[in-house]
């Protein structure tokens, strides 16, 4: 299945975010196989930057490279985002256009989680969100608020939230949820304690795997 297919963003509303960086993920992939979502913040302005490009993992793109740095610091082989999605894992953004500033508003988040919730319904079979980040956490409630359930992450810092068990309910397979910090870009490699709390979520994440 090519993922993206008859997802569209229609009327383009959001105000903050950069149009020109609109991007779907443009992966063909057996949605059966995918056991763990990771979803980050926003799409790159650069298209070279992201996950995937023609139906497969962007060799060499810098999601590529800080992701693929993030599983190794959980003690998974991996050596490219492919080996990433051979465990089972979809990389996805929150936001499907580039951010024109630090933040994005309330209304573009809300906007941009009804063409992820179409996105997540695709995956039968996931036993674990890692949310890379404010947007993805407030995305994913934002979905689930939706479905008429309560928020999934509480408001909070995430340091002070991480660890605590939090699922979604059952129209989504009551799925374990990790808030994270964001791994996909520059910034994976500012923080050193982050970069050590990301690793210890995906290796939580990946125990999970049927």
């Amino acid at each position: 299945m090519h993922i993206s297919n008859g997802i569209t963003c229609r009327d383009f509303p959001c105000t903050d975010v950069k149009h020109a960086g609109y991007r779907l993920p443009d992966l063909e992939v057996d949605p059966e196989t995918i056991s763990i979502v990771l979803i980050s913040e926003a799409a790159p302005l650069d298209p070279a930057d992201d996950y995937y490009v023609n139906g497969a993992p962007q060799p060499g793109s810098l999601f590529e490279q800080t992701t693929v740095l993030a599983f190794q610091d959980a003690g998974a082989s991996v050596a490219s985002l492919q080996d990433v999605l051979d465990l089972g894992v979809y990389c996805t953004n929150g936001i499907k256009c580039a951010k024109a500033a630090y933040t994005v508003k309330a209304a573009t988040v809300n906007a941009c989680a009804a063409l992820l919730e179409q996105e997540l319904a695709r995956f039968p079979n996931v036993q674990a969100y890692l949310l890379m980040g404010d947007v993805a956490i407030r995305a994913l409630n934002a979905i689930a608020r939706r479905a008429g359930e309560p928020r999934v992450i509480p408001a909070g810092s995430t340091y002070k939230i991480r660890g605590a068990e939090y699922r979604l309910g059952d129209r989504f397979g009551c799925a374990r949820v990790f808030p994270s910090y964001l791994q996909a870009g520059p910034s994976f490699f500012i923080e050193k304690s982050k970069r050590a709390m990301i690793a210890e979520d995906i290796t939580a994440a990946l125990k999970l795997r049927a």
